[in-house]
């Protein structure tokens, strides 16, 4: 049993240490989609394990590099990030439409959501990857000083993981 274990350890060891690549950039942009949506919770009870959601109105906003766009109304925020207007709250109309029979909707909720890329050119191809905050504050203090960096990429190159400025 023991010998198993340490073969599936070290098999998976050597897949996560293959899938995973470094490189060096000197051409990128940082992007953050900060989104507003309004959101309804319907359940059949209090204790409902499955309640079903509806989304209302939605708004987006793109910061590209830290900068601030021009359609932001707030910002920027402790993540350095800047936020659009806030979309029309749900009338109870609205809300009543979606109803199903013996539902209860919630109070509706306004969520807040970041979407983190980080576009580069590799090679003569441009490539976009999900990143995350710290990723996305990082190129943005490259991005000011035209620093390269080096990214770190994820499980199968399809996100990036880290980046440093070099």
């Amino acid at each position: 049993m023991k010998n198993i274990l340490r073969v599936v350890v070290g098999m998976m060891s050597a897949i996560a240490l293959t899938s995973c690549s470094t490189m060096t950039i000197d051409q990128y942009e940082a992007t953050a989609q900060t989104t507003y949506t309004w959101q309804v919770r319907y359940s059949t009870s209090p204790s409902d394990k499955l309640p079903r959601f509806e989304t209302f109105a939605t708004t987006s906003l793109l910061n590209r590099n830290g900068q601030q766009p021009a359609a932001a109304v707030t910002g920027p925020d402790d993540q350095g990030l800047w936020w659009p207007a806030l979309p029309p709250r749900p009338t109870v109309d609205q809300i009543e439409q979606r109803q199903r029979p013996q539902e209860k909707p919630s109070t509706p909720e306004l969520l807040k959501s970041v979407n983190y890329q980080i576009t580069y050119i590799e090679g003569s191809k441009q490539r976009t990857l999900p990143t995350n905050s710290q990723v996305y504050r990082q190129v943005v203090k490259a991005y000011q000083s035209q620093r390269p960096l080096r990214l770190t990429l994820g499980v199968n190159n399809a996100s990036v993981e880290k980046a440093e400025p070099l």
